[in-house]
């Protein structure tokens, strides 16, 4: 069974010893007085330092025995460790677990995020690239951060010997949700796999009072909570697009494009009044349409404007608005050149079938003495692109915002590490 222990007295106060680490301990840590021993030599006591003499209470206590991968474990070490960046110090808390058969496993924590780490047997290997990385087990982890990290204060049972004041140079790489953890001394270096750990799964794996305390910030290796939408959310949107397109195919394929009026005009700046009313001419059909107004002109070097009213015999409601339409040629130091068409058109999106007229006020520059030569052309169930366009954007809005929500986590996550920006 999980659990049996030997015991021994701490040799500064006196106090009783559990040691659940077995022959495994190679040091324990009194947790009355903060002695640290070697509990196999009895003439050995190691001191914290006077400044490490500190009570810090574990968030998992000492003895606490849970189910971590389908095996018991139990809590018997706990250290508080610490590193500097730029000034500021950080420190975070690790757990030693032990089960007789499946030896150590340890837990960090640090603001509400934990991580289970294993030690490793294999080596992982180091990854040619522009940045550091390692490789292990077919995946890359990018170098996150390196530090110096100090040990602060210490309690409990650990199978390797450890006293406030010891200092380690660590390496992390992430793969979210695993990272890749390397302590060098001048001696060794040992490797381990971490793989972040929800802090209200680590509450149910040892039957924690209350509720996990909310993580704060973005940890290391912490799982983006937009990890594989963005991609499935663009999957989404290849294929409504894909549905779309088929769709507005089909329009401008079957779209008749029917003429319902025609008419040559002319008119000449400074000779009579230039506006005029069309012939009466039929919206058919059942329901609401496109209706196109197109004016085909001789301009050269030169503009119109036209005033339109489409307006409804039926109702007599006016539908007003306007069209310029204009074209120059030249010649110059780089060859000929033109700007503008002489063709323009306007599309009213929705017209009721009905009887209808044009009322048309042409006028071009007062200074031309060219009669301006136009065809007037009106037709029905013209289709047009921008309601499609406008139906695109809406469907990219919500992959646009999830791609844009992932990159703002990554860049959150990264900005704590020593590649920020």
């Amino acid at each position: 069974m999980v659990g049996e222990t030997t015991g021994l007295n701490c040799r500064t106060c006196g106090a009783a010893i559990d040691l659940r680490g077995l022959t495994h301990t190679r040091t324990v840590v009194c947790s009355s007085c903060g002695t640290i021993q070697d509990p196999h030599d009895p003439t050995v006591r190691i001191l914290q330092e006077a400044w490490a003499r500190m009570r810090i209470t574990p968030t998992i206590p000492i003895g606490t025995r849970g189910t971590v991968d389908g095996h018991r474990y139990d809590v018997i070490g706990f250290q508080y460790r610490t590193i500097e960046v730029e000034g500021e110090t950080y420190g975070w808390n690790e757990y030693v677990l032990f089960n007789p058969y499946y030896g150590f496993k340890y837990l960090s924590e640090y603001d509400g995020h934990w991580n289970l780490v294993t030690p490793l047997q294999a080596l992982p290997e180091m990854a040619p690239g522009r940045t550091s990385a390692a490789r292990y087990a077919g995946k890359r982890f990018r170098h996150f951060q390196s530090a110096d990290a100090a040990t602060a204060y210490v309690l409990g049972e650990f199978p390797w010997r450890v006293r406030a004041g010891d200092v380690v140079h660590t390496a992390d790489y992430v793969a979210p949700p695993e990272m890749l953890s390397a302590e060098r001394t001048e001696e060794e270096t040992t490797w381990s796999h971490g793989r972040y750990v929800d802090g209200r799964d680590i509450w149910t794996m040892f039957k924690m009072p209350g509720s996990a305390p909310r993580a704060r910030g973005i940890f290391a290796d912490q799982p983006s909570p937009w990890a594989g939408r963005t991609g499935r959310f663009w999957r989404g949107f290849t294929v409504l697009a894909l549905v779309l397109l088929v769709v507005m195919g089909l329009r401008f394929a079957t779209a008749s494009r029917k003429p319902i009026f025609a008419g040559a005009y002319s008119f000449r700046p400074g000779t009579g009044e230039p506006s005029f009313v069309t012939e009466p001419f039929a919206v058919e059909g059942s329901r609401p349409t496109t209706v196109e107004v197109a004016f085909d002109t001789n301009l050269s070097n030169n503009w119109t404007y036209f005033n339109v009213a489409l307006v409804s015999m039926d109702s007599g409601s006016a539908l007003d608005f306007g069209k310029e339409v204009s074209y120059y040629f030249g010649r110059d130091s780089d060859g000929n050149w033109t700007e503008g068409s002489r063709r323009g058109a306007v599309r009213i999106p929705s017209v009721d079938p009905g009887s209808y007229y044009l009322r048309v006020e042409p006028e071009t520059d007062a200074r031309s003495r060219t009669a301006v030569n136009y065809q007037l052309t009106v037709r029905e169930d013209v289709p047009t692109w921008w309601p499609y366009l406008v139906i695109l954007g809406l469907l990219a809005v919500p992959p646009v915002l999830v791609t844009m929500r992932a990159a703002s986590f990554e860049t959150k996550r990264w900005q704590e590490s020593d590649h920020a920006g």
